[in-house]
């Protein structure tokens, strides 16, 4: 009986235990968390060689060893090796170690560094180890001197993402004059670097010395400059290291929104810390004939590489090429086209000619060569033709439906004058014969047989006019052709302004735009809110190919002044040679004002968010001009003003600037950036922020 008892005892404890379990269970329904999240960053627990190390003279192979699995994120952009390395070298992240081996032969008394950046992070987290970088000598002592700095796009101050940046060292009493050019373009650099996301670069393991730095869109990886195509910055400054202790506020975050507090740390600052490279693409590029086109029968097309200061000579071998072409050549003579103006030439479905033109022999300098072209038009004479027979099959019917549509109105009228007839007239022999007749009537004229079907008609000229309403009165009327114009009859346009309500006869120019054969401008003496007319008769132009504009009467609306805003830009130690630019918040420019006297004046501006630039105009031809580093010419200098102008109606704005009064990295508007920085990668208190989640 006691057994019995205590079976019974024993049976009722299980059964109680296995009910908290079930009850524990549904409690707690989900996935476990897994626990804290790992926040600590990876640490460096060993390398081969040891960090810092002297006569390394064999180190090929560097390996470094963690705490934990990492993995480097995108190895190709972020780590660089410096003295370059002209074989590309190997690198590996494989579990908790990181194997570099260098390829190319060991320099003797030379300190390596490999720099990582933000690259290694660890494996399960992404938590960054931070901005690493391995050193190690294979002479009797480490370099560890370091110069940093900013490379900007010279035209509008961008940061360059990923541009070499590399040091030659001036041995001490050397001037830049003793420094020929040359060296760059044949030997590699001595240091390198590459710019991040912010433009920012720093050469590290420098010896105590002088440095001359450049930057180089590497196109070929050699790390000297030796095509003209690559993006390039020189800089006249001599760059002498130094440093001395300083102390930086570092951060220690709590979570990804708030921190804990702010630690002062001291460590050795490395001087100069403040070089700006402009870079810019040479406009003496390599120059020869990139592709040749004929899109139409009438025109044909030259792509060159590079400018040129003439045209090229062609002559025709399957046609006569004296006076028989317009030529409209873009600024530069690079974008050449060619619009035929005899029938009889542009006819022929292919056109054989020989060009003679310069282009860049294997010596860098331009000579005159011969090529020999055979030019078919896209559009051929068939594929013309059958364009036509589509075009006046569609003209003919439409000009069908039109005319049964007229007939069948002409019907309905004269059956509506025949009802009201047919009231009037009380004989039963007219209506039943008159509706017999017409309907025979009907039916004839609804036979398309008889419906003869006429030319085509005129076919105008085509033009682009711009914008006539609310027009500035500091503008102009543009009128674009699609092809050349043979001719142009003042005594057809009539220009008038609106007087009370009449239209009264105002003068007016109208002229072709320089540089632009298609384009011709009608100037005059613009009033605000003001309302103008301009009439154009037909055959007030007559292009190339006898095709003349049809009739048109066209309205012009001045806006009033209360409308516009006035921006006065006061120049502070400018340039008298300076040209500020109003930008909008593309980067269009709005309006371009000379300041040779420190002040730049900005009238009719619609209201808005804008931008200030301003480039320096040394060679006094009104546009930014690139540099050229053979002829060691910096491009021309530009700056900006570091915040948007808000421009209201009716407003009235002075703004004092001096271009100079901050670093030229620190200038241009984040909100105009296109390139915009990166985000810094920082370790995040995951553990912290599940618990205020868990909190709320």
């Amino acid at each position: 009986m006691k057994s019995y008892f205590s079976l019974l005892t024993l049976c009722f404890s299980s059964l109680l235990l296995l009910a908290a379990f079930s009850l524990a269970g549904c409690a707690r329904m989900g996935t476990p968390d897994g626990g804290p999240y790992d926040e600590t960053p990876p640490k460096v627990v060993h390398t081969s060689p040891k960090y810092g190390a002297a006569n390394e003279k064999n180190a090929q192979k560097v390996v470094i060893e963690f705490d934990e699995i990492v993995k480097i994120d995108n190895a190709m952009e972020k780590v660089v090796i410096s003295p370059p390395q002209i074989n590309q070298p190997e690198i590996e992240a494989l579990g908790r170690r990181i194997t570099v081996t260098l390829l190319d032969s060991l320099k003797p008394d030379m300190t390596y560094t490999i720099d990582f950046a933000d690259a290694i992070v660890d494996n399960n987290e992404g938590n960054p180890h931070g901005d690493y970088a391995f050193t190690f000598s294979t002479g009797a002592s480490v370099d560890t001197f370091q110069v940093s700095g900013y490379v900007l796009e010279a035209s509008n101050l961008e940061p360059i993402k990923g541009m070499l940046v590399g040091l030659y060292k001036v041995e001490e009493g050397d001037s830049l004059q003793q420094l020929p050019d040359s060296v760059f373009c044949t030997v590699p650099f001595e240091r390198i670097s590459r710019t991040d996301s912010r433009g920012h670069f720093v050469v590290k393991g420098l010896a105590q010395g002088k440095y001359q730095a450049y930057a180089l869109k590497d196109q070929n990886q050699n790390f000297f400059y030796d095509q003209r195509a690559e993006m390039v910055a020189f800089s006249d400054r001599i760059l002498a290291t130094s440093s001395k202790p300083d102390i930086r506020p570092d951060t220690i975050w709590h979570d990804s929104i708030y921190y804990d507090s702010i630690v002062m740390t001291p460590y050795i600052h490395y001087y100069p810390d403040d070089v700006i490279l402009t870079a810019f693409e040479s406009a003496e590029k390599n120059r020869y004939l990139l592709k040749s086109e004929r899109p139409i029968l009438q025109q044909f097309t030259l792509y060159f590489t590079a400018p040129s200061d003439t045209l090229p000579n062609i002559k025709g071998l399957n046609f006569d090429a004296k006076d028989a072409f317009v030529v409209d050549a873009s600024q530069h003579n690079d974008t050449l086209h060619y619009w035929i103006k005899d029938s009889l030439v542009f006819n022929l479905d292919t056109l054989e000619m020989q060009i003679d033109f310069f282009e860049t022999d294997t010596t860098g300098n331009l000579a005159l060569t011969s090529d020999t072209l055979r030019l078919v038009s896209k559009l051929t004479k068939a594929k013309l033709a059958k364009q036509q027979e589509e075009l006046f099959e569609e003209w003919a019917d439409e000009y069908r439906q039109r005319i049964k549509r007229e007939r069948r109105a002409a019907q309905k009228a004269e059956k509506e004058v025949e009802a009201e007839s047919l009231a009037d007239n009380a004989a039963a022999a007219d209506e039943d014969a008159a509706p017999e007749d017409k309907k025979k009537k009907k039916k004839s004229k609804d036979d398309e047989d008889d419906i003869v079907i006429p030319p085509m008609p005129e076919e105008f000229l085509e033009y682009r006019i711009s914008n006539t309403q609310g027009m500035a009165p500091d503008k102009n009327i543009d009128f674009t052709f699609n092809e050349p114009l043979d001719s142009v009859d003042l005594s057809k346009i009539r220009f008038s302004v609106k007087v009370d309500t009449l239209f009264k006869p105002a003068p007016f120019l109208f002229r072709p735009v320089p540089g632009k054969i298609k384009t011709y401008r009608l100037y005059a003496e613009w009033v605000a809110d003001s309302v103008y007319q301009v009439e154009i008769d037909t055959a007030a132009f007559v292009n190339i190919y006898g095709k003349r504009n049809e009739a048109r009467k066209l309205g012009v609306k001045i806006a009033p002044l209360d409308t516009y805003s006035t921006l006065f830009v006061t120049l502070q130690q400018a340039d008298p040679t300076a040209i500020v630019q109003l930008l909008d918040g593309s980067e269009n420019v709005v309006k371009t004002v000379p300041a040779p006297e420190g002040v730049a004046q900005f009238y009719f501006i619609k209201p808005g968010n804008y931008y200030l630039r301003l480039f320096n105009d040394t060679n006094g031809n009104r546009q930014w001009d690139t540099g050229d580093y053979h002829r060691h010419q910096q491009p021309e200098q530009v700056y900006y003003y570091p915040q948007p102008l808000v421009l209201k109606a009716q407003w009235e704005i002075t703004q004092e600037w001096n271009p100079t009064s901050q670093p030229l990295y620190k200038q241009k508007p984040l909100s105009i950036t296109k390139q915009r920085p990166d985000r810094e990668r920082v370790r995040r208190n995951r553990n912290a922020e599940r618990e205020k989640n868990k909190s709320r």
